[in-house]
């Protein structure tokens, strides 16, 4: 994603709040009816974690009132959910520089309600951020509007021109960090939040880890190297996402290389699976798995697939190890979560965590335990 920076200037009203540390980054994500599900897993990941921008508020009107991080995971954050965008704008006491579009439907699209909010923040001077499969400078009103009101609007997915895309070279076999991608039994399932602990609790214990991205989310909140494998043409996945971990393991020389995964292997609608499995050739995976998930979700007609199912399928896919599973809790209260803890492990011979509810240590011993070398991470990293 090639996103610019763009200052913006305030109101000059008196009683306004304080303005951010980084105005030209001040957003909010507009997510009705949506945040905490699994159609608005942007905001979702925005509100855990952001790089780039600096989140003021969440719009959904049913769940207005709330504290986001209190409403996602129990823990307040400040963030407030807020019913509509004057309400948004209000709070914050300016003009926010940007909104994201924090929805991540399964067909990508916006519904006409929708655009109507974007196009009234695009009149408000706000730029857009947008992550949809639906290219929102394609479309003419989008494009007037934008131009009217002096803002921009980047659509996160658009892919780089065919010319300028990369094949498969077997660049990754120079690549001799160990690469680790969290996969998943689902989509919208907590892959990305789980490879993004992980990467945070390997940094704090001195092992110099790095995140390649392969969705828009990551990519929206400042991931330094991904690519939306979902909007690129199959010929170009596997090559795309191999420069992504050469680029990442030349420019930062990591001890360990972490991979976002995208839907599922098993997934009959989704095939990113496979060309993160191809392209970055994991030597161990984390699959992510949702214990009280009895159906695909965006899929009620497919049953979900069994841990020892999906192992099976990417051992036999590609030449990896599952080296542990990762739990999301939805639904599932604290003595379910350890019961399925305890499950997962007996039933298929693996260590098993929550990194949301338990301390992250067991999500990096989970690692060590596969790669016993990263415990002792090059002198330099510690320099």
């Amino acid at each position: 994603m090639s996103t610019p920076i763009f200052s913006h200037e305030s109101s000059g009203d008196d009683d306004r709040r304080a303005e951010p540390e980084f105005p030209e980054f001040s957003a909010i994500v507009y997510c009705d009816g949506q945040f905490g599900e699994q159609d608005g897993k942007t905001a979702n990941g925005l509100v855990r974690h952001s790089e780039k921008f600096e989140i003021l508020s969440v719009i959904d009107s049913l769940r207005a009132g709330a504290d986001a991080g209190m409403y996602l995971d129990g823990t307040a954050n400040g963030i407030p959910v807020l019913g509509n965008l004057t309400e948004a704008i209000a709070h914050a006491g300016f003009v926010p520089a940007y909104l994201i579009c924090g929805l991540a439907p399964v067909d990508g699209m916006l519904s006409e309600p929708q655009r109507v909010v974007l196009l009234d923040a695009i009149s408000r001077g706000m730029n857009i951020i947008n992550g949809l499969h639906e290219f929102l400078n394609d479309d003419a009103e989008f494009v007037a509007a934008s131009i009217l009101a002096g803002v921009t609007i980047t659509d996160v997915r658009r892919p780089k021109d065919k010319k300028d895309l990369k094949i498969f070279t077997g660049q990754i076999f120079n690549v001799t960090c160990p690469r680790i991608a969290v996969l998943g039994t689902d989509g919208a399932i907590g892959k990305r939040t789980t490879a993004t602990l992980l990467v945070q609790a390997l940094s704090a214990r001195g092992i110099r880890a790095v995140m390649v991205g392969t969705g828009q989310t990551t990519l929206i909140q400042g991931g330094k190297y991904g690519v939306a494998l979902d909007a690129i043409a199959p010929q170009f996945c596997s090559g795309e996402l191999e420069a992504q971990v050469v680029a990442a393991f030349e420019n930062e020389d990591p001890d360990v290389i972490i991979v976002e995964g995208q839907g599922a292997l098993s997934h009959p609608a989704y095939l990113t699976s496979a060309y993160i499995l191809r392209g970055s050739r994991p030597a161990g995976v984390i699959l992510q798995h949702a214990p009280k998930r009895g159906t695909l979700g965006d899929f009620p007609m497919l049953a979900m697939p069994t841990v020892a199912s999906e192992v099976a399928l990417i051992e036999a896919f590609a030449d990896t190890t599952v080296i542990g599973v990762t739990i999301n809790h939805e639904h599932m209260d604290d003595g379910e979560i350890t019961a399925a803890i305890i499950e997962v492990e007996l039933e298929n011979g693996l260590p098993a965590t929550d990194p949301l509810t338990r301390p992250l240590d067991e999500l990096v011993d989970l690692v060590l335990l596969a790669f016993p070398e990263l415990a002792s991470p090059k002198t330099s990293a510690l320099l």
